[in-house]
């Protein structure tokens, strides 16, 4: 009899899943233990992501690239790291595969056709760190959210031997301090409003986002501020030139990448925007989300041009105090 395997990009049924994986029929996050009482494999359920759901609700699992950002479960108060949530980060002692499955259909649209579940691949554990959330009683919480690599690999996934496939997964290289996240926040607002403002900023398009930023810097006193042409391509995103009450500076030239990501952004991204500055221009982050404290060593890192790092919650200061016309002030 052949063997049942898992294919990228293939759709199957809940009970497929379940039954093959030997895990929970239900839940977001599905535990296989083996003899020994730790986990031999782990299944990741999730929702198709679309612009939609962005603006209903701005948290929501997502993939930023090649990485899926996924919150524990819980939409009303403070969540604890516990039950099947903590199973997550013992990948990297432990070396067990994780699925994703990515439901393609609501319930009402999939009656009838129980093959709801596409198989995204297997999962790299990045990071987990604590984070701000708006939940859905419009209250502020404290959340525990996943930074996961999204592997497709193109190789069926066997049940039966799947520590081997995933074993390959393991093995690509990660910076461990690109596992731990600065969650320094600005003290310089109530938190609420900052978080308030840091959904608003997450609803948006990621081309509106580089017009925020761009009207930031602006109201910031910069002056000929414009955005590059939209390419997501992770290069140049907003350009500008010192003001004139910024007469030190001379004409220096400000050059800005903008990230509207949930997930952290990595020591990569920032060596990789060095790389793109024009000679003699300054480089800046912005960004929704965190830095990794690689990423923060390697914006100062001796020898090499400083790149200016401002997270979600800075620039959500920022972009309130200067831009949101529901600040009184504005």
């Amino acid at each position: 009899m052949e063997s049942f395997v898992f294919r990228v990009g293939e759709l199957y049924s809940n009970e497929e899943i379940y039954t093959q994986l030997s895990v929970g029929n239900s839940g977001g996050i599905r535990v296989s233990l083996g003899e020994d009482k730790l986990p031999h494999r782990l299944v990741v359920m999730t929702q198709s992501h679309s612009r939609q759901s962005t603006s209903e609700n701005p948290y929501s699992d997502r993939i930023e690239g090649d990485v899926l950002v996924y919150t524990a479960a819980g939409k009303e108060g403070d969540q604890a790291l516990s039950g099947v949530n903590q199973r997550i980060p013992q990948q990297v002692e432990h070396r067990f595969p994780i699925y994703c499955f990515s439901r393609m259909t609501s319930r009402r649209e999939s009656r009838g056709n129980p093959r709801q579940w596409k198989f995204m691949g297997l999962l790299q554990f990045l990071r987990y760190f604590p984070s701000k959330q708006i939940d859905v009683r419009g209250d502020l919480r404290s959340v525990w959210q996943f930074d996961l690599r999204v592997h497709a690999i193109d190789v069926p996934v066997d049940p039966s031997d799947d520590r081997v496939v995933g074993e390959s997964v393991l093995s690509e290289p990660t910076d461990d301090d690109d596992r731990e996240i600065d969650s320094h926040e600005d003290g310089s607002m109530d938190p609420a409003i900052v978080e308030t403002e840091r959904k608003r900023l997450l609803e948006l398009h990621p081309e509106a986002f580089e017009r925020t930023v761009r009207d930031v810097v602006a109201a910031s006193g910069f002056r000929d501020v414009c955005v590059t042409k939209y390419s997501n391509d992770g290069g140049i995103d907003v350009t500008a030139f010192a003001g004139e009450a910024m007469w030190p500076l001379g004409d220096m030239q400000l050059q800005i990448q903008a990230k509207r990501w949930l997930h952290a952004v990595g020591r990569p991204d920032v060596a990789n925007l060095r790389g793109s500055l024009a000679p003699f221009a300054s480089g800046a982050v912005v960004t929704t989300g965190h830095f990794s404290k690689a990423a923060i060593r390697e914006s100062v890192a001796e020898g090499k041009r400083p790149i200016v790092l401002i997270d979600g919650y800075r620039f959500a200061a920022l972009s309130y105090s200067r831009c949101n016309p529901a600040n009184p002030r504005n």
